[in-house]
């Protein structure tokens, strides 16, 4: 239950991401499921193979971040060390774990529809009309509502690599 409520706690503050490490079998997948259960979150996953690359996580992320910034559905994205299927992946959660958004995730097209499709709440809510001032809400927002759960394993040297190359696993979560 205490870890549960830690869980709970963490990812229902706005940038509220989580990094479980324990060993296969811990539980450190339903311990976040039932915390986002608890908290009313949807749970994402993605269903990597070997077709999964950076542009299916692309999609996947455009849609995610469309729904907490846009709809404004709370959204726990559930990743473990097993679905990280190319390095790389890493590099957008590293972004998304430090700044909370990652750069060129959205075409100009995507981004210019996204952006007027909050223009009125964005103004109710006291921001300007200008893109950047759109943008800084939707990110607002996208922070807000989206969330993140890395589920790692500490046995090996995949852990402590991944840590090094992308600090942000670590100082962010």
């Amino acid at each position: 239950m205490e870890h549960v409520c830690r869980v709970a706690r963490i990812i229902d503050q706005p940038s509220g991401n989580a990094l479980l490490v324990g060993v296969g079998g811990s539980g450190k997948q339903s311990l976040t499921k039932l915390a986002a259960f608890i908290l009313e979150f949807d749970v994402m996953r993605i269903m990597p193979n070997a077709s999964y690359g950076m542009n299916e996580l692309r999609i996947d992320l455009e849609g995610m971040y469309t729904k907490a910034g846009v709809a404004g559905a709370s959204i726990l994205f559930i990743l473990t060390d097993s679905q990280i299927t190319n390095e790389k992946f890493l590099v957008y959660i590293n972004d998304i774990l430090s700044s909370g958004w990652v750069p060129d995730m959205f075409p100009k097209e995507e981004k210019d529809a996204l952006l007027g499709k909050i223009r009125n709440e964005a103004k109710s809510a006291g921001y300007l009309d200008t893109p950047d001032q759109l943008f800084e809400y939707f990110l607002e927002k996208t922070k807000k509502n989206f969330h993140l759960a890395l589920c790692f394993s500490p046995v090996g040297d995949q852990f402590r690599f991944r840590s090094r190359k992308f600090p942000a696993i670590i100082s962010c979560t």
